[in-house]
């Protein structure tokens, strides 16, 4: 498969890209570089391997979900400058 200058343009005007002619033309030889590279790859003989989940054949390790430490409500507040009723205050910022 290649791609020429026209097929190119086409798929700018359908994308909505304005391309110039010697955009066209460069853009021409980079994908069909990349249509090469992909035309490669169908060549390589996968016969008998087994499609890649994952690099690592190892599974996640997970800890139980557990509370193991909280914080108080005056330990969390004592940093607060001006706590009202037990919660933050904060300066309004919608009128």
């Amino acid at each position: 498969m290649s791609l020429d200058a026209a097929a190119v343009a086409k798929i700018a005007r359908l994308a909505r890209i304005r391309l110039t002619k010697e955009e066209e033309e460069i853009l021409a030889a980079e994908l069909n570089g990349v249509i090469g590279w992909v035309e490669q790859l169908q060549e390589v003989d996968t016969e008998g391997v087994e499609p890649l989940t994952s690099v690592v054949g190892a599974r996640q390790r997970l800890r139980p979900d557990a509370v193991e430490h909280t914080t108080g409500r005056e330990d969390v507040l004592a940093n607060a400058p001006e706590p009202i009723s037990g919660f933050y205050t904060v300066p309004k910022v919608v009128e």
